[in-house]
């Protein structure tokens, strides 16, 4: 499959894509991305977390066959497109990158950096942050033009959304065939303006935080405070389980991010929050966060 879009000086056919960070969400966006016929570069800083990236995405088409979505022939056929690769040199024939490391800014900026050298001019670079400036990402880049945030949702394969975020300097060519690039991916696209954490993380984390103030000061238990939501809200998740279903480190890292743009109190991370990613326990580390899934049931930490 092949997209012509227009961006910057030229038109770009769009038919390999880069894929930057191998965990949770770059494997996902690999996956999507080598099922709607694209191929896929994927890159990580070790084989290790490679191979253990393969084995998700193959299982997670084995569910996706469970359940009669993709035949087992359209999986060999994804699993074919998918590359694999420590060096950012193996992004030299991408029409595109999605860079999807750790919501951490300075390592976003490093990894643009080192990107940009191995890039053919034409090619267009994506984010994959939930919450940090567009603006001051694509600023490090050497092509602004050609840069702009493709935040999808929590798990890829499933989760219909993506938000799509202008920098500054993105020009509205880079903007269409991104917007047509998510179209082929089976995705709907919700338009944000760069501010800090977007749409959803900008409505979604204050009320995960706003839980663990609640667990924090004592008004319910772990499992009072999601069965609330859940039966008196109709939320899918509670809010605790949903934190922990995040990885509690990027809840916090997001809720920084709005504290330190938004320069409001109302965003101010809850005091237990930032207790719980000190310890260490950010769930997919340690199997443990507001619940603890050391055993077959998880148990409530507290």
């Amino acid at each position: 499959m092949s997209e012509k879009a227009s961006a910057g000086s030229g038109d770009i056919d769009i038919k390999c894509i880069g894929v930057i960070g191998a965990g949770q969400m770059g494997s996902g966006i690999a996956h999507v991305c080598a099922l709607a016929g694209y191929d896929v570069r994927l890159s990580d800083v070790g084989e290790e977390q490679l191979e253990r990236a393969l084995e998700t995405i193959a299982r997670n088409m084995d569910r996706q066959i469970g359940h009669g979505r993709i035949s087992e022939a359209d999986k060999s056929v994804a699993l074919a497109r998918i590359t694999t690769s420590t060096d950012f040199a193996k992004f030299a024939d991408c029409d595109m990158v999605i860079e999807s490391a750790t919501e951490n800014e300075e390592i976003k900026r490093e990894i643009l950096k080192s990107l940009c050298p191995h890039l053919k001019p034409e090619a267009i670079i994506c984010s994959n942050t939930s919450s940090i400036s567009i603006t001051r990402l694509a600023a490090v880049t050497d092509r602004p033009e050609r840069f702009m945030g493709m935040h999808f949702m929590n798990p890829v394969p499933v989760m219909k959304l993506v938000e799509l975020i202008r920098g500054i300097a993105t020009e509205e060519p880079t903007f269409q065939a991104i917007r047509d690039l998510a179209a082929k991916l089976g995705k709907t696209s919700a338009t944000s303006e760069d501010f800090p954490a977007f749409i959803v993380n900008r409505i979604l984390l204050p009320m995960i935080n706003e839980a663990v103030y609640t667990l924090y000061e004592g008004v319910g238990s772990v499992d009072s405070i999601d069965t609330a939501m859940k039966l008196g809200a109709n939320h899918p998740m509670g809010p605790l389980e949903l934190a922990d279903f995040i990885g509690l480190d990027t809840c916090l890292a997001v809720m920084h991010v709005l504290y330190d743009g938004l320069a409001d109190s109302k965003y101010r991370p809850c005091p237990l929050l930032v207790k719980y990613v000190e310890a260490g326990w950010l769930v997919r580390k340690a199997g443990r966060g507001f619940y603890d899934y050391s055993g077959d049931t998880p148990v409530p930490t507290r």
